[in-house]
């Protein structure tokens, strides 16, 4: 099986399964510098052949969790488990500049009834298996949430919510579920504190809380795909599935090697704004996906704005998870001094930096306070998930300021914390190992 890759809706290249585990890409005579797949695949005559069955830039499109089952369960033998197979399917949809679909496809050709029938016949169309996925909207992001890109000019009813109006494939829609009721919520409430710290995508809540809309930034105010996108699992030539498994010196060395001048002070800043945040609000979710580069070409590669922040401790299941990255061989959520080591020594931020960043995060949680009580108000369903997100932050921040870390004594604005009573205990779902759930109750 083979496939196109396109850069900004041009075919640059090839990409082809060799055999089980391998697979290789080579570029098309015509590609320029300026298209390079991958930061880490610059153009060049000779083929990119990967001991794998897809190169990372791939595997980090490749659909996980719940958009792994809708496509399993929509297109059943026809998508197995052959990732190139289901590249194919979520290709088109992919963040980023970087497109794959049949060699020679026309992109901007609508899906045809015939070759969806085709398909669900069996035929062995490649180019109708690419273009499915426009009808379904069916993308390779990928996380804790469900996820979709919308693909519907205008306004919309988004699952039974009020209407959004939202412009075609300019948004990532993520849902709620039972497991994490009004998750949805709690990334919005998250984002409202990191974009009052560092540049951040901007996001939209629905009125119940469970749907989140979040702005697409790799894409120009025409809608065009401007940016090329990589997180750092393909930048550390890693799998997906070990995205927690990297350290952020790890990190900060793929931000040398990819990111020039004055451009990796402002990197490493915002980087370290990341981690203190990430300890301040208990994301325990910011892994190696969830950090990426956008560039047009290798000399202005730039840190992404931030996204996918969530308090993750709120939930059954979640709230003993440690940090998603170790630094200095370490995972956990009171670190003491060895953060401000660490930021100095591998991020270049200094002490001084380093406090008043705290101070900015701890005035951004003080903002953002009043809008989680108000909608605790508003949906009595959020209001257990509401306290546990205040507690959380205030642990988080205490933490931040104690004498074990930056000794910054009492925050300005802690009365929002105030009278705030215990929520109720989280108890996970009970599993038993081997016990079939088809069997009666005795």
């Amino acid at each position: 099986m083979r496939a196109g890759v396109y850069v900004g809706g041009r075919e640059v290249a090839v990409l082809e399964r060799v055999g089980d585990f391998r697979s290789v890409m080579t570029y098309l005579p015509g590609a320029e510098e300026g298209d390079l797949v991958s930061l880490t695949m610059p153009v060049r005559l000779e083929s990119y052949l990967w001991d794998d069955q897809l190169p990372p830039i791939f595997q980090m499109n490749l659909p996980e969790g719940y958009l792994l089952q809708v496509l399993q369960e929509e297109f059943g033998p026809h998508v197995g488990a052959d990732p190139l197979a289901l590249l194919l399917v979520t290709g088109r949809n992919m963040v980023g500049r970087v497109q794959v679909a049949a060699a020679g496809a026309d992109l901007n050709r609508p899906v045809q009834a015939v070759e969806v029938a085709g398909l669900l016949r069996g035929d062995n169309s490649e180019e109708a298996f690419a273009e499915l996925v426009r009808a379904h909207a069916v993308s390779g992001v990928s996380g804790v949430l469900p996820k979709f890109l919308d693909s519907v000019v205008g306004a919309g009813d988004i699952g039974g919510q009020k209407k959004v109006s939202w412009l075609a494939g300019r948004h990532i829609l993520k849902g709620s579920t039972r497991k994490l009721p009004y998750a949805a919520l709690n990334e919005y409430l998250c984002m409202q504190v990191v974009s009052r710290v560092v540049p951040s995508a901007h996001t939209e809540v629905s009125d119940d809380g469970n749907l989140l809309v979040v702005d697409r930034f790799d894409l120009d105010d025409a809608g065009r795909r401007l940016w090329g996108m990589e997180d750092f699992c393909s930048l550390l030539g890693l799998r997906p599935a070990a995205k927690y498994e990297t350290t952020w010196e790890r990190i900060a060395r793929a931000v040398r090697d990819h990111v020039a001048g004055g451009e990796q002070r402002r990197t490493f800043e915002r980087l370290a704004a990341m981690v203190v945040l990430s300890h301040a609000l208990r994301n325990a979710d910011c892994h190696a996906k969830n950090i990426a580069l956008l560039y047009t070409s290798r000399a202005d590669a730039h840190l992404a704005p931030a996204y996918d922040f969530l308090t993750t401790s709120v939930y059954a299941g979640y709230q003993h998870n440690p940090p998603g990255i170790s630094f200095l061989g370490k995972k956990t959520w009171a670190p003491g001094k060895m953060l401000a080591r660490f930021l100095g020594t591998s991020f270049g931020v200094g002490q001084k930096a380093q406090t008043e960043l705290v101070e900015q995060i701890c005035d951004a949680v003080a903002d953002v306070v009043p809008a989680v009580k108000a909608r605790m108000e508003d949906l009595p369903g959020f209001r257990e998930t509401g306290k546990r997100m205040l507690l959380a932050w205030k642990e988080g921040l205490e933490g931040l300021r104690s004498e074990r870390m930056y000794g910054m004594g009492e925050m300005r604005g802690g009365e929002g914390f105030e009278g705030i009573s215990a929520p109720a205990k989280l108890i996970g779902e009970r599993r038993v190992v081997g016990k079939s759930p088809l069997l009666g109750e005795r």
